[in-house]
């Protein structure tokens, strides 16, 4: 099997697990940002949560916590393994040029965190996560915005492929919606992803050396959490303006400037954090088992 292949294999398992172990955070962070925001909201968050979680069960069991993993899986599966397999193969390129290559320093272990992806520096891993992510997220957006709709309880749709013939019928800029906000929490978070977790998990294999696939497998998903948390903290008002964008039709949702203003006139400042702890605890559990099994499995391969 080619490099490309067991990248696209490894980026496939990848998406396949993170996905379903993760698929109720996706579906009640699209419940909690789906509302119109002016009706009146419980003041706690965690009420919020705990009572939309509540109706989801009465409602559907503990089932309904996995709506939307069928959308999910279309976009997520062949999503992540294009985008692994693309920032590896552009990482790979940028490091041959002597700009964007990190040079090796003595006593400097560069991939001796048990990595087998190419080594940047912070301008070329930053360039390389953004360009790839905004390139996939281009290609996928009508999967994206399937699956923000399925997730919600505004569309009843029937069937997957119902739901898609429905979105399409709209044409192409019903197929784009929501990509400028898309590309605006995306672009940043991949690039600044990259740059931290390569950054961490360069410091942490001089703390605990790589000895064992054990200690590899730990350092590549404690430093992806910790760089997905920062990531997603500095990004997730764009994904807010995104499912807003992509689930609600009324006409002050439509484009991304009008977005920002109606939620900063129903909801303030709060309003660009709902469902933030919700994205948050699914980045950091994507990022440790999606990078730990993505670097894992190309460990395995070509081992």
């Amino acid at each position: 099997m080619s490099d490309v292949g067991q990248q696209l294999l490894s980026g496939a398992l990848s998406g396949l697990a993170t996905t379903v172990c993760l698929q109720p955070f996706d579906l009640l962070k699209t419940r909690l940002q789906q509302g119109d925001g002016r009706v009146g909201m419980p003041r706690s968050h965690s009420s919020v949560l705990l009572g939309t979680t509540k109706e989801i069960v009465r409602q559907n069991g503990l089932k309904g916590l996995w709506r939307g993993t069928v959308p999910s899986l279309v976009r997520n599966v062949p999503g992540v393994a294009l985008y692994m397999t693309g920032v590896t193969q552009l990482r790979a390129f940028l490091a041959r040029s002597t700009y964007f290559g990190r040079v090796q320093k003595a006593g400097d272990k560069g991939n001796g965190s048990g990595s087998v992806l190419p080594t940047l520096t912070s301008q070329g891993n930053l360039l390389a996560g953004a360009t790839t992510r905004v390139a996939v997220g281009f290609l996928l957006n009508p999967f994206s915005v399937l699956k923000a709709r399925y997730e919600s309880n505004v569309y009843a749709y029937e069937s997957l492929s119902g739901a898609l013939v429905s979105i399409a019928r709209q044409g192409p800029a019903e197929l784009l919606r929501g990509f400028l906000a898309s590309s605006l929490r995306d672009a940043p978070y991949a690039g600044l992803f990259i740059v931290f977790y390569e950054a961490i998990k360069r410091e942490t294999s001089h703390l605990i050396p790589p000895t064992s696939g054990a200690k590899s497998t730990f350092i590549h998903g404690a430093s992806a959490a910790s760089a997905g948390a920062i990531a997603t903290l500095v990004t997730h008002p764009f994904d807010v303006v995104k499912t807003k964008i992509q689930v609600r039709s009324e006409e002050r949702y439509h484009g991304f400037l009008k977005t920002v203003a109606t939620i900063w006139r129903q909801r303030g400042v709060a309003g660009y954090f709902d469902g933030a702890s919700l994205r948050l605890s699914r980045k950091i559990l994507s990022s440790a088992i999606g990078w730990a099994v993505y670097e894992g499995v190309l460990i395995f391969l070509w081992k």
